[in-house]
């Protein structure tokens, strides 16, 4: 195994991404949930090794959980995942200084070592030297230039990989004590001709405005919003295209094969309910696009920067938003990122409060929502009223999030002196296309697998909760329904069914906010994962009018109570929706996460409880205050 070391931002990663393409399995590290990414690269004799992402570190000196394992790895103390066999360190050319550092700690291990510069190009066009024989004279080992996001040196670092036994070593380790490592680096540096990279004049004129305390939010908060305007309109398109295809392969479905109760179930159940959750994957796939982009152009590390002083007002540092941005893809990788952070009472503060920021899962549900409150052509201020509403909740659950992280440093008495934040300012670059295109996939692949595994069997599921028990034509005719209706049959046996039951149990709980059962199954679902209430009600409208369940959806209506007959989703009722959404802990991956994160079942459970009385009082008000205007 060749394990891969580097800082946060020296391109590791995008090195690793070029050795090993997408062949790549990810998980966590025996013991502990630390994210890891282990592929394999194919040598020039054909043979392959093992290739482990190591997570970022500027040293070998840990404060962290992520920084210990790197550091136990490094020295064959992780049972189940052995020693490397070489290790590769990876550094900006740009910033070879900061690198150093982590290098001589790596060779007083005495494993095979090779140095990776990225940036090498970068270095040159911005006024650098650096001369690459007198470097690998001076630490000793293999130096080789590569760029993973042009895919440059990729097939040198594959040629030297096959021979690490042979590696040259230094004749004396570099000093590891502060002192003597900082001559060593000196001394490394004088003799490789090295002049570092001068800021370019219009990178400081931008960072003069992006990292301003005033002039710099008010831009975050100005990209914040064009991104969701951007969402909404390009890939309104798609999604409509998508959507039309899945209904008029549903309606052939149903002509073709008739009106059986397995072409229900696939017609009413897979397509309308799977069908109404891939309808956004164009949505979730340009988030990534956009989020990708600007973490490669430079942006979000200013941002981390810029909100390290929001974080503090929260009790916590810059590194929890780095959690906060992770938990915008899935609160699962947010609570992941807190092992960056020094303070174990900062982190739990951290994980318990990031399932509030608006993760993938809930884009579906809100956009659903959105587009049924507020018409298409709304604007606000000459902006799309269904981008600038999405801005707000994406607003409201940062907010939110560190409101709850306030509350829970306080309650747990975090100290109040925090740990100096470091974070490389990478320069400004222009995206990698292949590189985005790794970032979407993979985020995408994993909603689509979840669509074809938790989705899909919570659709059978409801499915079948929505068909029993089954109705004899001599009942149908009793209660005045012909058994060759195949609507009114479905109708029929939906209001009667197992679902039905289970929502009206829940109506005390609900009937506040302006639920009726159909959106209680829809809620309750949805603990499984947020997308199944937009697949619930995709199945039950398919089922009430497969021509056009989007309309069969808005034309709902009570079927019984004092409000029978009137509509179910008013404008109240999709308020209390979105912000119940909003705080709700709808997600059984995410606590369970939570478990093993802290060892037990106490704060999980805590926090479910807490997020659903906190969603229920917000989405009662919502519903109170938006029916006293409507």
């Amino acid at each position: 195994m060749v394990a891969l070391v580097g800082a946060p931002n020296a391109g590791k990663s995008t090195i690793f991404n070029a050795l090993t393409g997408l062949r790549v399995k990810t998980g966590n590290y025996p013991g502990v949930t630390v994210g890891r990414s282990q592929g394999s690269c194919t040598l020039p004799d054909g043979t392959a090794v093992d290739v482990e992402d190591l997570p970022g570190t500027y040293s070998l000196e840990p404060i962290s959980i992520d920084e210990r394992i790197v550091v136990d790895l490094l020295h064959g103390r992780l049972d189940g995942v052995g020693e490397p066999g070489a290790v590769v360190v990876v550094a900006d050319a740009t910033t070879l200084r900061t690198s150093l550092r982590l290098l001589a700690g790596v060779l007083a291990l005495g494993r095979p070592t090779a140095l990776v510069l990225s940036m090498h190009d970068e270095l040159v066009a911005r006024g650098g030297r650096l001369d690459l024989d007198r470097l690998a004279r001076a630490v000793g080992i293999p130096v080789v230039i590569a760029d993973g996001r042009k895919r440059s040196g990729a097939a040198e670092l594959r040629d030297l990989l096959p021979g690490w036994a042979t590696w040259t070593a230094p004749v004396v380790a570099p000093p590891t004590d502060p002192e003597g490592c900082t001559s060593w680096i000196g001394s490394v540096l004088t003799t490789a001709g090295y002049s570092s990279a001068q800021e370019s004049a219009l990178t400081a004129r931008i960072d003069r405005v992006l990292l301003h305390p005033v002039a710099g939010v008010a831009v975050f908060f100005a990209v914040m919003f064009g991104f969701f305007q951007t969402i909404f309109a390009l890939a309104a398109p798609a999604q409509d295209a998508i959507g039309t295809g899945i209904e008029r392969l549903a309606t052939a479905v149903t002509g073709t094969f008739g009106d059986s109760a397995p072409v229900r179930l696939v017609s009413d159940g897979l397509l309308g309910g799977v069908g109404g959750v891939l309808v956004f994957v164009p949505q979730i796939a340009l988030l990534f696009v956009l989020i990708a982009a600007l973490e490669q152009v430079g942006y979000l590390s200013r941002a981390a920067f810029l909100m390290d002083r929001v974080m503090a007002l929260a009790g916590l540092e810059g590194r929890a938003f780095v959690a906060l941005l992770s938990s915008f893809a899935c609160a699962i990788p947010g609570i992941m990122a807190t092992r960056t952070m020094p303070s174990a009472r900062e982190r739990l503060a951290t994980m318990l409060s990031v399932p509030l920021v608006t993760c993938s899962a809930r884009l579906p549900v809100y956009t659903l929502l959105i587009s049924m409150l507020i018409p298409a052509d709304a604007r606000w201020a000459g902006m799309s009223a269904r981008g600038a509403t999405m801005f707000g909740l994406y607003l409201l659950g940062a907010v939110s999030m560190m409101l709850a992280a306030r509350v829970a440093t306080l309650v747990g008495g975090a100290r109040h002196t925090l740990m100096p934040f470091t974070m490389e300012m990478p320069p400004y670059r222009l995206p990698a296309l292949r590189s985005v295109v790794v970032a979407v996939w993979l985020p995408v692949k994993g909603f689509l697998h979840k669509m074809g595994t938790v989705i899909v069997a919570s659709t059978i599921v409801l499915w079948a909760l929505l068909n029993l028990p089954v109705q004899s034509a001599a009942e149908l005719r009793s209660h005045g329904v012909d058994p060759g209706d195949g609507s009114a049959v479905a109708a029929y046996t939906m209001e009667h069914s197992v679902a039905a039951g289970i929502g009206r149990a829940a109506s005390p709980v609900f009937d506040p906010l302006g639920f009726d059962w159909r959106t209680n199954v829809a809620v309750i679902s949805s603990l499984a994962a947020r997308e199944t209430f937009v697949a619930t009600m995709g199945q039950i409208t398919a089922a009430s009018d497969p021509s056009d369940p989007s309309q069969a959806l808005e034309d709902t209506t009570f079927d019984r109570g004092p409000h029978a007959g009137e509509p179910v989703f008013t404008s109240a009722t999709l308020a209390a929706l979105l912000v119940f959404f909003v705080y709700a802990l709808q997600c059984m991956a995410t606590i369970a996460t939570l478990r093993r994160e802290t060892g037990g079942w106490r704060w999980p459970l805590t926090v479910f409880g807490a997020y659903f009385a906190l969603a229920w009082a917000m989405a009662f008000l919502a519903h109170t205050a938006v029916g006293a205007f409507a």
